[in-house]
């Protein structure tokens, strides 16, 4: 990949892909963020201090020199997709950037990538503030696909997990099945793809070795309803969970959508990856978060 630039890298996947490029040798890796987390790599990388929301400092950091690829973990507007559409022209061989399931609307399963066109949404302007998670992420694609003059491509991943997940989403669940403590769910036979923030980084880095561009699913393969993940949660912490379909806003699951929401990675599969299986990572990752 040669000189590589990472444009948010100090925690979770993005730290883990850092890492992965250091154990991988060749790379020459630069971090770009605002400075305000420290952060310890397996090896040497480079640093600069960059503010996303400038488009100024976006320029700064890109014609620094010329990018083999760029890796874009924090962009989720237009407006931020678009200067670095004008920022890193001429100056990057490939752009990935970090999208999301969220891009796809509750009713069709399993998702494939044409399920969202972003070569011909309706392209607005805004900053992050403007838009849901959602459509901002969907905007950002319309932007970098409708107006980059250089190879990008969009991993489109589900919620990630891991014992290093700030969010502690499933650390959420865990938790209040070993408390007792409610937790409010609408829809126990709803399924869901995910994918192990180890994973997120090992396909970031896999892609970033390829030549696929436009859009492209990244989930470990199978999927689980929410009740099945509570079951297998009692199973490991010998506790039954308390569900309420009615409850206060706090006790809500992250995991609560209304309906199925699972990828089909055929795309990816197709290209020569090899996903993990769901089932035999999550019961050691529940264990994991269970024993603290």
């Amino acid at each position: 990949m040669g000189k590589v630039l990472i444009l948010g890298g100090t925690r979770y996947f993005g730290k883990r892909l850092v890492n992965q490029l250091l154990k991988n040798g060749n790379h020459q890796v630069t971090v770009a963020t605002r400075g305000l987390t420290k952060a310890e790599f397996d090896g040497p990388v480079d640093h600069l201090i960059m503010d996303r929301n400038e488009e100024s400092s976006l320029v700064e950091a890109a014609r620094s020199g010329y990018w083999d690829l760029v890796f874009d973990n924090i962009c989720y507007s237009p407006d931020e997709a678009l200067a670095a559409t004008t920022a890193f022209d001429g100056y990057v061989g490939k752009y990935i950037l970090t999208s999301t399931l969220s891009v796809y609307d509750f009713g069709k399963s399993p998702l494939v990538e044409s399920d969202f066109d972003p070569y011909v949404y309706d392209l607005k302007r805004g900053g992050r503030s403007d838009f849901s998670y959602g459509e901002g992420k969907r905007q950002a694609e319309a932007a970098f696909f409708q107006k980059a003059n250089f190879p990008v491509s969009a991993i489109r991943i589900p919620i990630v997990l891991g014992p290093d997940d700030y969010t502690r989403r499933l650390h959420f669940h865990v938790e209040r099945v070993m408390q007792g403590t409610p937790i409010g769910i609408s829809n126990l036979e709803a399924e869901m793809s995910y994918i192990t923030s180890e994973e997120a980084a090992d396909f970031l880095l896999w892609l970033g070795g390829t030549s696929l561009t436009g859009p492209i699913n990244a989930c470990s393969n199978g999927s689980i309803a929410l009740g099945g993940l509570l079951e297998m949660i009692e199973s490991i912490v010998g506790k039954k969970a308390i569900v309420a379909e009615n409850s206060k806003q706090e006790d809500e699951s992250p995991f609560g959508v209304p309906t199925s929401w699972i990828m089909d990675t055929a795309k990816a599969q197709a290209a020569g990856y090899n996903f993990t299986t769901l089932s035999d990572w999550l019961p050691h990752l529940i264990s994991q978060i269970a024993e603290g």
